[in-house]
């Protein structure tokens, strides 16, 4: 009745078209085809469906439904050969389309995340960029309760990188959080050794860093969400909505770049799930109740200090006074 309205006042196909979001050539249809002027009272129009369409394989279908009733995981390939031996004259493709409609699927457990209290809990990632340079590795710090998020790309994933950067994290805060959480990150805070329970164990120098700062760390592997908890996949934001489609000169100007989509995008955004901006969040209900900042860097148990320049050695001058033998010979007479 709009469209009829409409037309009937003088406005374009095309000005319809871009008003309503309806294809041009739809409406054109319409007006050809007189739906404009059918009366309404004749209610919806009816669409008979399809006929069925036979295919090659409809006969052997049955075999695949009881062998896959039967093993869920058997692969399509495998399934192919069965049918194939049974006579099926067709291609795989049609095999593994129809086995993709009918795996039975296992029943996916919701993610249900949790909240915790402000200060409480942060999460510490490592994801890997490419660049034209070479692979540069990105440390994410996000705050759970507020979202904040803190990052820093660096050319290399080691304990020190890891150190220094949790140290800018905390120092952008303002605060600690109590706990870290450190989800694929085993080679770098983790030993090799294991426990008599089979468990990882922490390295030893990355506990003492923790005792400084006053956090306790915990490894997530593998994924569980009432560890893990409520942050949603960092490095995939940080590739979708920073690091795609931006150029960048060198390893400063990427860092500089980063640091500016923190405070113009990613911290000011209206968040997902808590429905708020994480800075705001972050500033009413999350700074003052951090743990505070510890009153100097960590310092590394054998680390090296830089040798101190050798002093140089300069003679002291001593004036002498100069006398003939005979006043030495004459003194000791």
């Amino acid at each position: 009745m709009l469209l009829k309205h409409y037309l009937d006042q003088g406005a374009s196909k095309a000005e319809l078209s871009r008003r309503f979001g309806v294809n041009r050539r739809t409406i054109h249809n319409w007006v050809m085809t007189g739906q404009l002027d059918r009366d309404l009272s004749a209610g919806e129009r009816a669409y008979t469906p399809r006929p069925s369409v036979a295919h090659k394989l409809d006969p052997y279908k049955s075999i695949i439904d009881a062998r896959l009733e039967e093993f869920p995981k058997l692969s399509a390939k495998r399934l192919f050969d069965e049918v194939r031996a049974a006579g099926y004259p067709g291609c795989y493709e049609r095999v593994n389309d129809y086995v993709r409609e009918t795996r039975p699927r296992e029943p996916v457990e919701p993610v249900v995340r949790f909240e915790t209290p402000a200060g409480r809990q942060g999460q510490v990632d490592f994801g890997t960029f490419r660049l034209p340079w070479g692979r540069r590795h990105v440390l994410v710090v996000v705050l759970g309760y507020s979202r904040l998020l803190w990052l820093r790309f660096y050319s290399r994933q080691t304990m020190p990188v890891l150190m220094e950067g949790l140290e800018s994290a905390f120092e952008t805060f303002g605060g600690v959080p109590d706990e870290l959480l450190f989800d694929q990150m085993r080679a770098v805070v983790l030993s090799d050794d294991r426990c008599a329970g089979g468990g990882l164990v922490l390295n030893e120098e990355f506990l003492r860093f923790a005792a400084h700062w006053g956090f306790l760390p915990r490894s997530c592997r593998p994924y569980r969400a009432k560890t893990k908890g409520k942050v949603e996949r960092p490095i995939r934001y940080i590739r979708e909505s920073f690091f795609y489609g931006r150029e960048f000169a060198s390893d400063d100007d990427l860092n500089t770049q980063a640091a500016g989509w923190l405070d113009e995008v990613a911290n000011v955004r209206r968040h997902g799930t808590t429905g708020e901006r994480p800075a705001e969040r972050f500033e009413r209900d999350e700074r003052a109740v951090l743990r505070p900042l510890a009153n100097s860097p960590y310092r590394r148990l054998g680390l090296r200090q830089a040798p101190q320049p050798a002093r140089r050695h300069v003679p002291v001058a001593v004036e002498v006074e100069r006398r003939p033998l005979s006043v030495y010979a004459q003194a000791l007479q």
